[in-house]
Protein backbone atom coordinates (compact mmCIF):
# COMPACT_ATOMS: atom_id res chain seq x y z
CA UNK A 1 0.00 0.00 0.00
CA UNK A 2 1.58 3.17 -1.34
CA UNK A 3 1.63 6.15 1.81
CA UNK A 4 -1.19 8.39 -0.33
CA UNK A 5 -3.20 5.48 -0.54
CA UNK A 6 -2.58 4.85 3.18
CA UNK A 7 -3.55 8.35 4.16
CA UNK A 8 -6.56 8.49 1.79
CA UNK A 9 -7.95 5.08 3.24
CA UNK A 10 -7.69 6.06 6.77
CA UNK A 11 -9.41 9.12 6.28
CA UNK A 12 -12.13 7.44 4.46
CA UNK A 13 -12.09 5.18 7.49
CA UNK A 14 -11.99 7.91 9.79
CA UNK A 15 -14.99 9.72 8.01
CA UNK A 16 -17.17 6.85 7.96
CA UNK A 17 -16.92 6.04 11.81
CA UNK A 18 -17.72 9.58 12.51
CA UNK A 19 -21.02 8.93 10.24
CA UNK A 20 -22.07 5.65 12.15
CA UNK A 21 -21.23 7.87 15.43
CA UNK A 22 -23.45 10.55 14.43
CA UNK A 23 -26.41 8.66 13.56
CA UNK A 24 -26.07 6.17 16.56
CA UNK A 25 -26.28 9.66 18.78
CA UNK A 26 -29.53 10.61 16.36
CA UNK A 27 -31.17 7.66 17.34
CA UNK A 28 -29.88 7.60 20.92
CA UNK A 29 -31.48 10.78 21.63
CA UNK A 30 -34.36 9.13 19.91
CA UNK A 31 -34.02 6.11 22.60
CA UNK A 32 -33.70 3.95 19.13
CA UNK A 33 -29.67 2.87 20.72
CA UNK A 34 -27.89 3.11 23.68
CA UNK A 35 -26.13 6.16 23.97
CA UNK A 36 -22.39 6.62 24.11
CA UNK A 37 -20.81 7.61 27.45
CA UNK A 38 -18.23 11.02 27.47
CA UNK A 39 -15.55 10.35 29.84
CA UNK A 40 -13.67 13.30 31.39
CA UNK A 41 -9.75 13.13 30.67
CA UNK A 42 -9.31 12.69 34.46
CA UNK A 43 -11.11 9.74 34.40
CA UNK A 44 -9.87 8.20 31.07
CA UNK A 45 -6.80 5.78 32.73
CA UNK A 46 -8.89 4.68 35.49
CA UNK A 47 -11.72 3.66 33.07
CA UNK A 48 -9.39 2.01 30.36
CA UNK A 49 -8.05 -0.33 33.09
CA UNK A 50 -11.42 -1.39 34.43
CA UNK A 51 -12.67 -2.56 30.78
CA UNK A 52 -9.70 -4.21 29.98
CA UNK A 53 -9.62 -5.76 32.99
CA UNK A 54 -13.07 -7.20 32.27
CA UNK A 55 -12.06 -8.99 29.24
CA UNK A 56 -12.80 -12.36 28.68
CA UNK A 57 -12.80 -13.50 25.14
CA UNK A 58 -10.71 -10.95 23.02
CA UNK A 59 -9.39 -7.45 22.39
CA UNK A 60 -9.08 -5.70 19.52
CA UNK A 61 -7.20 -2.25 19.12
CA UNK A 62 -5.71 0.29 16.97
CA UNK A 63 -2.69 2.20 18.59
CA UNK A 64 0.13 4.05 18.29
CA UNK A 65 2.85 4.88 20.71
CA UNK A 66 4.54 7.19 18.19
CA UNK A 67 1.80 9.39 18.18
CA UNK A 68 0.85 9.53 21.91
CA UNK A 69 5.02 10.51 22.22
CA UNK A 70 4.81 13.22 19.61
CA UNK A 71 1.33 14.83 21.57
CA UNK A 72 3.34 15.34 24.53
CA UNK A 73 1.55 12.37 26.86
CA UNK A 74 3.40 11.67 29.74
CA UNK A 75 5.86 8.59 30.24
CA UNK A 76 4.14 8.01 33.29
CA UNK A 77 0.58 7.48 31.61
CA UNK A 78 2.25 5.53 28.91
CA UNK A 79 3.67 3.41 31.77
CA UNK A 80 0.38 2.95 33.24
CA UNK A 81 -0.66 1.75 29.86
CA UNK A 82 1.93 -0.19 29.15
CA UNK A 83 1.13 -2.17 32.70
CA UNK A 84 -2.63 -2.54 31.11
CA UNK A 85 -2.18 -3.97 28.41
CA UNK A 86 0.47 -6.14 29.23
CA UNK A 87 -2.54 -7.42 32.07
CA UNK A 88 -4.67 -7.93 29.01
CA UNK A 89 -2.22 -9.46 26.43
CA UNK A 90 -1.60 -12.62 29.33
CA UNK A 91 -4.90 -12.82 29.84
CA UNK A 92 -7.09 -12.37 27.18
CA UNK A 93 -7.31 -15.77 24.78
CA UNK A 94 -7.47 -13.59 21.32
CA UNK A 95 -5.49 -10.08 21.39
CA UNK A 96 -4.81 -8.17 18.10
CA UNK A 97 -3.27 -5.31 17.95
CA UNK A 98 -2.37 -2.89 14.93
CA UNK A 99 0.48 -0.42 15.39
CA UNK A 100 2.54 1.35 13.14
CA UNK A 101 5.88 0.53 12.20
CA UNK A 102 7.54 3.83 13.97
CA UNK A 103 5.22 3.48 17.20
CA UNK A 104 6.87 -0.30 17.41
CA UNK A 105 10.02 1.70 17.74
CA UNK A 106 8.83 3.59 20.63
CA UNK A 107 6.72 1.12 22.08
CA UNK A 108 6.77 0.46 26.33
CA UNK A 109 4.61 -2.73 26.10
CA UNK A 110 5.95 -6.18 26.44
CA UNK A 111 2.71 -6.44 23.50
CA UNK A 112 4.71 -6.16 20.93
CA UNK A 113 7.87 -8.42 21.54
CA UNK A 114 6.68 -10.87 23.81
CA UNK A 115 3.17 -11.20 21.79
CA UNK A 116 4.10 -10.84 18.64
CA UNK A 117 2.01 -13.28 17.21
CA UNK A 118 -0.76 -10.83 18.18
CA UNK A 119 0.40 -7.90 16.72
CA UNK A 120 0.88 -6.68 12.73
CA UNK A 121 2.28 -3.38 11.76
CA UNK A 122 1.37 -0.52 9.33
CA UNK A 123 2.47 2.39 8.07
CA UNK A 124 -0.73 4.36 10.09
CA UNK A 125 -3.64 3.47 11.87
CA UNK A 126 -6.91 5.44 11.18
CA UNK A 127 -7.77 6.15 14.55
CA UNK A 128 -7.40 4.69 17.85
CA UNK A 129 -9.44 2.16 18.84
CA UNK A 130 -10.15 -0.52 21.50
CA UNK A 131 -12.75 -3.53 21.36
CA UNK A 132 -13.87 -5.63 24.58
CA UNK A 133 -15.31 -8.87 23.32
CA UNK A 134 -16.80 -7.00 20.13
CA UNK A 135 -19.51 -6.02 23.16
CA UNK A 136 -17.72 -2.55 24.02
CA UNK A 137 -15.88 -0.33 22.68
CA UNK A 138 -13.55 3.02 22.73
CA UNK A 139 -12.46 5.72 21.05
CA UNK A 140 -10.47 8.78 21.59
CA UNK A 141 -13.28 12.11 21.40
CA UNK A 142 -10.57 13.58 18.47
CA UNK A 143 -9.78 10.13 17.82
CA UNK A 144 -6.25 10.69 17.87
CA UNK A 145 -5.49 10.34 21.86
CA UNK A 146 -7.21 9.36 24.97
CA UNK A 147 -5.99 11.92 27.40
CA UNK A 148 -8.17 13.91 25.42
CA UNK A 149 -11.37 12.49 26.47
CA UNK A 150 -13.05 9.50 24.92
CA UNK A 151 -16.24 7.64 24.58
CA UNK A 152 -17.50 4.01 25.37
CA UNK A 153 -19.87 2.90 22.91
CA UNK A 154 -22.33 0.18 23.48
CA UNK A 155 -24.23 0.39 20.65
CA UNK A 156 -24.35 -2.90 18.93
CA UNK A 157 -24.50 -1.51 15.70
CA UNK A 158 -20.92 1.07 16.06
CA UNK A 159 -19.52 -1.83 17.19
CA UNK A 160 -20.22 -4.01 14.36
CA UNK A 161 -18.80 -1.27 12.34
CA UNK A 162 -15.81 -0.96 14.53
CA UNK A 163 -14.91 -4.70 14.64
CA UNK A 164 -15.08 -4.44 10.75
CA UNK A 165 -12.77 -1.71 10.32
CA UNK A 166 -10.20 -3.49 12.82
CA UNK A 167 -11.00 -6.27 10.27
CA UNK A 168 -10.09 -4.73 7.13
CA UNK A 169 -6.74 -2.96 8.33
CA UNK A 170 -5.43 -6.07 10.01
CA UNK A 171 -5.84 -8.25 7.04
CA UNK A 172 -3.32 -5.91 5.05
CA UNK A 173 -0.94 -5.78 8.33
CA UNK A 174 2.63 -7.19 8.60
CA UNK A 175 3.03 -9.60 11.30
CA UNK A 176 6.06 -7.93 13.94
CA UNK A 177 8.50 -10.50 14.45
CA UNK A 178 9.37 -10.74 17.88
CA UNK A 179 12.97 -10.44 17.33
CA UNK A 180 15.77 -9.90 14.12
CA UNK A 181 17.47 -12.65 13.08
CA UNK A 182 20.32 -13.13 15.00
CA UNK A 183 19.85 -10.46 17.73
CA UNK A 184 17.31 -9.10 19.91
CA UNK A 185 14.81 -6.57 18.96
CA UNK A 186 15.77 -3.08 17.43
CA UNK A 187 14.59 -1.22 20.66
CA UNK A 188 16.70 -3.42 22.56
CA UNK A 189 19.81 -3.97 20.76
CA UNK A 190 21.02 -0.33 22.04
CA UNK A 191 20.02 -2.26 25.82
CA UNK A 192 22.27 -4.90 25.47
CA UNK A 193 25.29 -3.18 23.62
CA UNK A 194 25.12 -0.60 26.74
CA UNK A 195 25.21 -3.59 29.59
CA UNK A 196 28.16 -5.02 27.61
CA UNK A 197 30.30 -1.66 27.93
CA UNK A 198 29.64 -2.15 31.41
CA UNK A 199 28.61 1.47 31.74
CA UNK A 200 26.10 3.29 34.49
CA UNK A 201 22.53 3.28 33.65
CA UNK A 202 22.35 7.32 33.52
CA UNK A 203 25.80 7.07 30.59
CA UNK A 204 23.60 4.66 28.89
CA UNK A 205 20.18 6.05 29.04
CA UNK A 206 21.85 9.39 27.80
CA UNK A 207 23.51 7.38 24.79
CA UNK A 208 20.71 6.34 23.86
CA UNK A 209 18.11 9.05 24.09
CA UNK A 210 16.12 7.66 26.95
CA UNK A 211 14.65 9.06 30.61
CA UNK A 212 16.41 6.90 33.26
CA UNK A 213 12.99 4.98 33.90
CA UNK A 214 12.56 3.84 30.10
CA UNK A 215 16.25 2.65 30.04
CA UNK A 216 15.30 0.99 33.43
CA UNK A 217 11.73 -1.11 31.78
CA UNK A 218 13.99 -1.65 28.81
CA UNK A 219 16.63 -3.49 30.72
CA UNK A 220 13.99 -5.52 32.49
CA UNK A 221 12.16 -6.13 29.24
CA UNK A 222 15.49 -7.56 27.82
CA UNK A 223 15.92 -9.84 30.95
CA UNK A 224 12.59 -11.07 30.39
CA UNK A 225 13.18 -12.12 27.20
CA UNK A 226 16.95 -13.85 27.92
CA UNK A 227 14.89 -15.41 30.71
CA UNK A 228 17.89 -13.95 33.16
CA UNK A 229 17.42 -12.72 36.99
CA UNK A 230 20.73 -10.13 36.71
CA UNK A 231 22.25 -8.42 34.18
CA UNK A 232 25.53 -10.45 34.05
CA UNK A 233 23.05 -13.55 33.73
CA UNK A 234 21.21 -11.98 30.66
CA UNK A 235 25.26 -11.08 29.29
CA UNK A 236 25.88 -14.55 29.14
CA UNK A 237 22.67 -16.03 27.52
CA UNK A 238 23.03 -13.54 25.19
CA UNK A 239 26.45 -14.70 23.93
CA UNK A 240 24.98 -18.42 24.03
CA UNK A 241 22.01 -17.20 21.53
CA UNK A 242 24.96 -15.21 19.17
CA UNK A 243 23.90 -12.21 19.90
CA UNK A 244 27.16 -10.86 20.40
Amino acid sequence: MSAERGRCDARRQRDRVKEVLDRSARLARQGVRPPAQCVRPERVGAVVARLVASVRRELLTFDDPSGCVVQGVSERRLVQVAECAESAYRRAPEVRQLSTRKGATYDERPGVIRFAGSTRLSDRIPFRLGVMDRTVAVIPLDLEVYRNGMLIIRDPVVVRALVRAHRSWWSVGEGAAAQAPGGPPEYLAGVLECLLSGVTDDVAAARLGLSGRTYTRRVADLLGMLGAVNRFQAGARAAERGWV
